[in-house]
């Protein structure tokens, strides 16, 4: 494959004592390593590398087995966001091990655009684990991602126009979100370095600048800086400061502005997929407001057959019981075009129906449902395009499926590309998904997702 060259990067040395980041590696050689904290924030990732010229395979979990494919770059997807910091840190220094194996020159932790974890972590923990590992005394963080209404602005995020305390987030049922200054979130869970911040005024100034404000903070004695972006133009001038930087933490926005560090453009190739022809579904399990309107428009707009899966009910019958009859339902309808399957209810019901069983109960009880429904819809009816709605059931669908790896396609909405797997519950056959994060997609994604296809249908 011809390398899809961007030109040399235009940083030169920073005080991190990282590479010049001008040599362009061989074909094939892996550039970036990364470890996603969640199914669908890998799958964010990944589609922001292919954008930008790089081929790009995501992994679900730490592969037993040597990196077989000629890729530019790899995701481990994790389902780690909201575990134990202990079990987070674990299985992040795992993936990075394996990375290291894989010749990866550049590594790479993210997180969630909206900075969602706990009050303990799990962001802080593994980001001081892994630059223990790695022997650097210094990072960057940022979850900066304009192109979804994600910014940071003298250290505070903003989800649109207000701050992420503001946005819905702090009603999050797992990880609520009070608290939308970024320096004093990682602070609290960062305890072994100092937290600093990079703001707008120098990325505006460009790389150069940021690479003397890193070299400033560094020398006192801050270990993890917070980045202001206001704009892609502002990511891509980050990119260059970052040549060399031996972890990179951040949401996917910055991976925009990586692959030029080696010589990469963007290329049409990148994202091409095999074809998977079949029948085609929707399954969802996220709460966010943005899901909460592609339900509505998917049912009152594009008038296809819903059907609401009531946790309470699941609790009383069991989840194989509700899945069986979910598929029942289902069967006379496919051949006519997608359906859709959701658990997605306002915050309110969300939280009565955790008051009767518990957070946690509650939460697997539902993914463990609807896993068991995206495997039915696969094995037994033959759905070959399915997209899923919501990052902790992504993780539990994906693993329903039999699903090892995922090669990244095209684009669909920012942060959600269509992917090319073989899935054991298809019999080894190919399938494409999509897996949407809870707060990503237009209103019509669930319709648009399908159309969107590059003749794979």
């Amino acid at each position: 494959m011809n390398e899809r060259r961007a030109g040399p990067p235009q940083a030169s040395e920073h005080a991190l004592g990282g590479q010049r980041g001008h040599e362009v590696p061989k074909v094939g050689a892996l550039r970036i390593g990364c470890i996603a904290d969640d199914f669908t924030g890998a799958t964010d990732l990944a589609n922001n590398l292919v954008r930008a010229g790089m081929r790009v395979v995501q992994t679900i979990g730490v592969p037993a087995a040597p990196l077989a494919a000629e890729v530019d770059a790899v995701v481990v997807a994790l389902k780690s966001r909201t575990i134990a910091p202990a079990e987070a840190v674990d299985q992040s220094l795992a993936a990075l091990k394996w990375l290291q194996a894989q010749g990866a020159r550049q590594f790479y932790f993210k997180y969630c655009s909206t900075f969602d974890s706990t009050p303990e972590g799990n962001i802080g923990p593994v980001t001081e684990a892994l630059m223990d590992a790695l022997g650097t005394d210094f990072t960057i963080a940022t979850p900066a991602f304009p192109d979804n209404g994600r910014t940071v602005f003298k250290g505070y995020l903003f989800a649109g126009d207000v701050l992420l305390n503001e946005s819905g987030m702090q009603k999050h049922p797992l990880t609520p979100m009070t608290d939308a200054n970024l320096v004093r979130v990682m602070q609290a869970q960062t305890k072994k370095r100092k937290v600093g911040l990079i703001d707008y005024r120098v990325v505006a100034r460009g790389a150069q600048a940021i690479g003397e404000r890193m070299a400033q903070l560094r020398a006192e004695g801050v270990g993890v800086a917070i980045v202001d972006a206001l704009s892609n133009d502002d990511l891509l001038r980050l990119g260059p400061a970052l040549a060399g930087m031996p972890l990179v933490t951040a949401g996917s926005g910055v991976a925009i502005g990586l692959p030029a560090n080696f010589g990469l453009a963007p290329s049409s190739t990148a994202g091409a997929l095999p074809a998977a022809p079949g029948l085609q579904a929707v399954v969802s399990g996220s709460c966010s407001l943005a899901t909460n309107g592609q339900v509505r428009h998917f049912i009152e707009q594009a008038r296809r057959p819903a059907l609401a899966l009531d946790p309470m009910r699941i609790a009383k019958e069991g989840a194989q019981a509700v899945a069986r009859e979910t598929l029942a339902w289902a069967r006379p309808l496919l051949a006519d075009g997608p359906v859709l399957v959701y658990s997605t209810a306002q915050s309110d019901s969300v939280k009565a129906v955790q008051g009767q069983l518990g957070v946690a109960e509650a939460g697997a009880m539902v993914e463990h449902c609807i896993a068991a429904i995206a495997r039915g819809l696969v094995a037994e009816l033959g759905v070959r395009q399915l997209v899923v709605a919501g990052g902790e059931t992504s993780g539990a669908c994906v693993q329903a499926l039999g699903i090892a790896q995922m090669q990244i396609g095209a684009q669909i909405d920012p942060g959600v590309p269509w992917c090319h797997a073989q899935a054991q519950a298809a019999g080894g056959a190919g399938i494409r998904i999509a897996l949407k994060s809870g707060n990503f997609g237009t209103a019509d994604f669930f319709t648009k997702a399908f159309a969107a296809q590059d003749g794979g249908a």
